[in-house]
């Protein structure tokens, strides 16, 4: 069986990131990239064609917050953490933290029908029982997640406001963004506590990428 063509880029940003991955989790990803590319071509899932492109922008981007959120994680030293990704889309970051943390239970959120489809089909096909896909508006979702993430979704003040009700009492927002949002930061809401931006270095991408990490304010 001859190595996938993307192999040794993934690996390589893999060992650069610090991330320690077995040889399953690795082909989840590939084959989760594969599935990408065939099925944009019928449901538009991204904007990105190429698959070097796809692997820097796409899978590194979500594979350099997957340190920040296990830390974040045992910060909170949760039993059975659930993460909610809204607009996800094709699954970015939400399929990618359920392939490499799966002790992590994800839902992924989107409005669009044959987006929230394509995600369960992605859990099923890669076997991965912690992978959910959801059709609906995140504000009208009645559960409640520990970390509710998003990743160039919205602007902070409408991504924070539209999930206010899915995030648990104790919960946190995980917000990818490019270069520091100050502008969106300066217009949260007084009862939003902003508690770190974190730099995120991917390897192969030439752009400024960081967390965004907000909590509701202890009553």
């Amino acid at each position: 069986m001859s190595a996938h063509p993307l192999e040794a880029g993934l690996r390589a940003g893999i060992e650069a990131l610090g991330l320690e991955l077995n040889d399953e989790q690795v082909g989840k990803l590939l084959s989760y990239l594969d599935w990408v590319a065939k099925w944009n071509k019928v449901y538009n899932l991204t904007a990105l064609r190429d698959p070097q492109e796809m692997l820097t922008h796409h899978l590194l981007d979500s594979l350099a917050a997957v340190a920040p959120l296990r830390r974040q994680l045992a910060a909170m030293g949760l039993d059975q953490p659930r993460l909610l990704d809204v607009g996800s889309g094709a699954g970015l970051p939400g399929a990618v933290f359920a392939i490499v943390c799966p002790e992590l239970d994800v839902s992924c959120v989107d409005t669009v029908a044959k987006k929230a489809l394509f995600i369960q089909q992605i859990a099923a096909a890669l076997r991965l029982p912690n992978l959910h896909g959801l059709h609906a508006r995140v504000e009208n979702l009645k559960q409640q997640w520990d970390v509710v993430s998003s990743r160039a979704f919205a602007s902070l003040l409408d991504f924070t406001n539209w999930s206010r009700q899915a995030l648990a009492p104790h919960g946190v927002w995980l917000a990818m963004k490019g270069r520091h949002p100050a502008d969106e930061i300066a217009a949260l809401t007084a009862e939003l506590e902003l508690f770190h931006v974190e730099q995120l270095q991917v390897p192969g991408l030439d752009a400024e990428r960081c967390i965004v990490w907000i909590r509701p304010k202890a009553a």
